[in-house]
């Protein structure tokens, strides 16, 4: 009965490609005489439609296993397929982080086993579809790997012809599955009726006597790519009806030139670091930035997942994957935290109304006292207005935000606990589960999961928090980092569990309430805390933050007003909301003003989030200097017409940021500003209508200041940097459960909150001078130079006499951690205590210097102005 299914489908498979395909079959004959058993088919890949050509076509007396992407087939719809045909699953390997190697070889023993039990199998050597009209399988291994442990399996080689130029291939300049459906659905309807243009598509089989068996991967590859590129591919228009000819017409070939990489303005110990590195994988004593690590340096793509991780381990910077990082200089761009790769991207189709606007009108913030009454009033008067979407939720309204409220608020009030863990990237999930928990009467605890895992437990114990909210593709993500969040004294509730978990009455209830029974949310008792973050350590461990409604709602007000947004904005999310802007910018903001915001989970894809801005019509900008220079480094040329507003802070935003912004966004303007979490967190920024490069702008409307001396507090004259003090609606009101210094002072009869940085004030405008806490700022977070020392101080201190002391490196373009010691100390060993204390990779030393001995101050403390003239010496 199975049999029969599959065969049935396969045959409807055939019937509709046919529509489109004149498909044409050579040389299958000759391979089915010689039997049908242990079969490698290894196909060519010009477009992503290719696999549903070729398995149908082989499906009559072959029955090919294909090989499936976890992350593609883990889907409702698709699983019952994958069973059905019995697919080999890949593991995705973008999230597995340091087992990413062994997830694929794990893979690739199924189609080993496959082989050995007489399975046909169906293998793609390149593993992603054409660049160019030319096959190329770079150094890639996996033919190799599997003929070495089963010889006696038959490869044969498939070459598909008259796919490039297909929608589906990369000629076209977006392949997509599912971006031109409605194009190709009439296609196939039309072809029902009409006698409709069809695209020659030959697809040739050859079982070789002299195929390579035996010989290394680059000979393998070689002869494949012969094979392959024997016959020319040209990029091909065919006419999708009838009345537009029939014809087919030869198009320009598409320009794929890579990026030129300039790593120069990267710190010599990164440089060195990533050069040795490649150095050891690959055997050669030199490597320039212009190699490609595939053609010179011949790394292949398991090679690559062992660099992604090496780098992520030590730099703290995660890449998604490699594929984008093709050359050396790209390489060391990247562990300075300013390139990723995000591969091979297929975008899901926005809905045409995420692009409605009504006419044209300033946003302004309701009245109010709670995010919850605001955000209510959005959602009551305009339920069907699209508010969030992200790629695995699509786009959602008001209304179905306000459904999922519904839906989770049961879950969510049954826990004991006053407060409630998040632990959710820039997502359509997070805006829900976020709200879900204040309807909830619950506050919510914005966790970091960067941080490490000494500090994830010391903040869960801090506030009390016994269960948190989370995905299981976050934790699989974590612990694939090499962090055990199994050693946190939680329990993790899955929104994956939580949705599956909900039978039809549940949501049909939550539905119904959603549309009539509203008032329920309107009538419950909301938590004063909007929201307990977390500093990232400034000194030895994070302290909690809460902030109330008016925190940051007071912050959204000021922004509205500087930044003049409309109903035509639309923003880009994709700063975590346990970073402070992330939750106040992109989380809150729009959903209290209702501009719509598309969220993607991680800020350092920039080549993915390039593309979701250009597809999501985005407007605004906001993030790091770090992820906006990710996102403009990867968009070409005017790729990103439609951003008129960049809106930076946590760190200097450099020169290179500016010119690329300049280069890919040209209506872009680029607004400088400063924040501290305590205050909500913007407490300046540059207006769009005069910035000022360089400065972090003016106060916020709403906020005083003072600049004054850091040891005297006498008031300084403009042009003198001093330490600021702040106050305001914005600033919060004190730690939770923490026991040092207070925060504040009574200055001029009033309190202010110490930010402990230096700036100064010409004429209004504000310029950041420095920090008189140590610790620097690494792709905005902060890393707190005394936690690290006081770590390998208990690793190492046995006497009296201070053995070693921590700084870094002047400056805030790529400052590094520098570990001064009279010890001989290996770096490697440092860095494995740092990171066994629990601390993130972002902490890890970067150079050691040796010194004879730790210079001291008369009062007997280390002298770090002396340490910071030694470095470099």
């Amino acid at each position: 009965m199975k049999s029969l299914i599959k065969n049935l489908i396969y045959w409807l498979f055939l019937f509709i490609l046919r529509t489109r395909y004149k498909i044409q079959v050579k040389g299958l004959d000759k391979v089915r005489e010689r039997g049908g058993d242990s079969i490698l088919f290894l196909p060519n890949h010009p477009a992503l439609i290719d696999p549903v050509i070729v398995s149908t076509v082989l499906a009559h007396g072959f029955m090919p296993r294909p090989l499936a992407d976890e992350q593609q087939v883990d889907r409702i719809f698709v699983r019952p397929f994958v069973k059905l045909v019995r697919a080999v699953v890949i593991p995705d390997i973008k999230n597995r982080g340091s087992d990413g190697q062994k997830s694929v070889l794990a893979g690739l023993s199924g189609i080993v086993e496959g082989l050995r039990q007489g399975d046909n199998i169906l293998l793609y050597p390149a593993g992603r579809i054409y660049r160019s009209r030319r096959e190329d399988l770079q150094a890639n291994s996996s033919v190799k790997l599997v003929l070495d442990q089963v010889p006696e399996a038959r490869p044969v080689l498939v070459r598909t012809v008259g796919l490039w130029g297909s929608s589906f291939s990369r000629a076209s300049g977006r392949p997509s599955l599912l971006y031109h459906w409605k194009r190709n659905l009439l296609a196939v309807l039309s072809g029902f009726i009409f006698f409709t243009p069809k695209r020659d598509v030959t697809i040739e089989f050859y079982e070789a006597d002299d195929f390579p068996h035996g010989e290394d991967k680059l000979a393998i590859n070689r002869y494949l790519e012969t094979y392959y590129n024997k016959v020319e591919q040209y990029n091909t228009y065919v006419p999708y009806f009838w009345w537009q000819g029939r014809e087919p017409k030869k198009v320009v070939e598409p320009e794929h030139g890579s990026r030129f990489h300039d790593a120069g303005r990267v710190p010599a110990a990164i440089r060195k670091q990533v050069e040795a590195k490649l150095k050891e994988l690959t055997g050669l004593s030199s490597v320039s930035d212009n190699d490609l690590l595939a053609k010179d340096l011949a790394l292949d793509s398991l090679v690559l997942v062992e660099l992604a991780a090496w780098i992520e381990s030590e730099f703290g910077v995660s890449l998604g994957n490699t594929d984008d990082i093709q050359t050396v200089g790209a390489t060391i761009l990247a562990a300075a935290g300013e390139i990723s790769g995000s591969g091979e991207i297929e975008l899901a189709p926005m809905e045409e109304h995420w692009f409605a606007v009504e006419p044209a009108a300033e946003l302004e913030l309701p009245q109010g006292e709670t995010i919850a009454e605001l955000f209510l009033y959005q959602a009551l008067n305009h339920p069907g207005r699209l508010i969030v979407s992200d790629q695995n939720s699509g786009s959602k309204s008001y209304g179905n935000l306000l459904t999922g409220i519904f839906a989770l608020r049961p879950t969510i009030t049954r826990i004991q606990s006053e407060r409630v863990g998040i632990m959710l990237p820039a997502s359509t999930a997070s805006a829900v589960t976020y709200l879900s928990v204040l309807f909830s009467g619950k506050t919510p605890v914005m966790l970091n999961w960067t941080v490490g895992i000494a500090n994830m437990r010391y903040c869960l114990e801090n506030v009390d928090v016994d269960h948190v909210i989370t995905a299981k593709a976050l934790v699989e993500k974590i612990k694939g980092q090499g962090i055990d969040v199994d050693q946190l004294s939680c329990r993790f509730l899955y929104l994956e569990e939580m949705a599956a978990g909900l039978t039809l009455p549940q949501k049909l209830i939550a539905l119904f309430k959603s549309r009539f029974v509203t008032k329920e949310l309107t009538s419950q008792s909301i938590s004063p805390t909007a929201a307990i973050l977390f500093t990232s350590g400034s000194e030895a461990k994070p302290k909690a933050v809460p902030l109330s409604h008016a925190n940051l709602l007071a912050n959204c007000r000021d922004l509205v007003e500087v930044f003049s947004m409309t109903s035509s904005d639309r923003l880009l999310g994709m700063l975590p909301p346990f970073h402070s802007l992330g939750l106040t910018g992109t989380l809150v903001l729009p959903l209290v003003v209702s501009m719509p915001t598309v969220y993607s989970p991680n800020p350092t894809e920039g080549n993915l989030l390039a593309k979701i801005t250009q597809q999501s019509g985005v407007t605004i900008l906001i993030g790091t200097p770090t992820f906006l220079g990710g996102i403009v480094g990867s968009a070409e040329g005017e790729f990103l017409p439609r951003v008129r507003l960049a809106v930076t802070g946590a760190e200097k935003c450099q020169d290179y940021v500016y010119e690329a912004i300049r280069q890919s966004c040209p209506k872009a303007v680029i607004s400088e500003g400063y924040g501290i979490t305590e205050c909500a967190p913007v407490v300046s920024v540059n207006d769009p209508a005069d910035p000022v490069p360089g400065t972090i702008g003016r106060l916020m409307k709403s906020m005083e200041c003072r600049i004054v001396h850091p040891e005297s507090y006498e008031p300084l004259d403009d042009g003198i940097a001093g330490m600021l003090l702040l106050r305001g609606p914005n600033v919060f009101n004190g730690y939770l459960n923490y026991h040092g210094k207070s925060p504040f002072i009574e200055y001029d009869k009033k309190k202010w909150y110490v930010s402990g940085d230096l700036v100064k004030s010409e004429n209004g405008l504000l310029t950041f001078c420095g920090r008189l806490k140590r610790f620097i700022k690494l792709g905005g977070e902060m890393i707190s130079l005394p936690a690290i020392e006081e770590i390998l101080l208990g690793c190492y201190q046995s006497g009296d006499e201070p053995v070693l002391a921590v700084e870094s490196t002047p400056g805030d373009d790529h400052p590094q951690v520098v570990l001064f010691s009279t010890l001989d100390l290996k770096r490697e060993e440092v860095n494995q205590k740092i990171r066994e204390s629990g601390l993130s990779p972002l902490h890890n030393i970067r150079q050691i210097q040796r010194v004879a001995e730790i210079p001291l101050l008369g009062t007997g403390k280390t002298d770090y102005r002396g340490l910071q003239s030694l470095i470099g010496q």
